[in-house]
């Protein structure tokens, strides 16, 4: 079952969850931007367009913190109700539970010794009566609210700093394209791939056709 508790997770998020939400948010604003038109494009323009992008990425920050603190909570209730019903159940029931909920790889090795062995862990579990959020969760939460907005800002700032729109397009997709290689590249080298580099320029390019397909539906 996953832990509960919290206290042995080193980090914020694992590399998947931040890197997934900074993508997300990174995709909402290119989008965004690049919905601007360079031929027409004055500093009104610019300015309305860089302010949609980063009240999008409020928005769509606030909804993932709140979704990942219901998932949270739905995944721990889901956990209590399971371990009520082991340590409710007979024997031979409780092991037949607990080897249909085990994952394929461990569900192939994992004889009767072992599952007893769970089972009995499980009767020897103190009873969970703390609250399903704890302020870990909380935290977790803001900070994928800040990183999904902290993702705007790269790819907003060359309007800032430049006053050629054209070039400050250019630089906004340059630093996109980028940011994208270096996620797939952190993705890589997380999940122990054989090339990283590979998997960077795979999330570029899978990247860059993500934001075409959705700039071509109208998002």
């Amino acid at each position: 079952m996953a832990n509960e508790t919290g206290d042995d997770r080193e980090r914020l998020l694992d590399p998947v969850d931040r890197i997934s939400e900074i993508l997300f948010g990174l995709i909402m604003a290119v989008t965004i931007v690049g919905s601007l038109s360079i031929a027409t494009a004055g500093q009104n323009e610019v300015r309305t367009v860089m302010v949609a992008a980063l009240g999008c990425n409020l928005a769509w920050g606030l909804v993932d913190a709140v979704m990942y603190l219901v998932r949270t909570a739905t995944v721990r209730t889901r956990n209590r109700a399971f371990a009520r019903r082991i340590t409710g159940a007979e024997p031979e029931k409780a092991r037949a539970l607990i080897a249909r909920t085990l994952p394929d790889p461990f569900a192939a090795i994992a004889g009767p010794d072992e599952i007893e062995g769970l089972r009995r862990n499980l009767l020897a579990l103190k009873p969970m009566n703390r609250s399903i959020l704890l302020p870990r969760d909380f935290v977790e939460a803001l900070g994928i609210f800040l990183l999904v907005v902290a993702a705007t800002f790269p790819v907003v700032a060359p309007f800032v700093l430049m006053s050629d729109v054209a070039q400050a397009m250019r630089a906004s997709q340059a630093i996109t394209l980028a940011m994208l290689f270096l996620a797939g590249f952190t993705l890589g080298r997380y999940a122990e791939h054989a090339k990283p580099l590979r998997t960077g320029f795979m999330m570029a390019v899978f990247g860059a056709a993500l934001i075409a397909a959705v700039k071509a539906l109208g998002g």
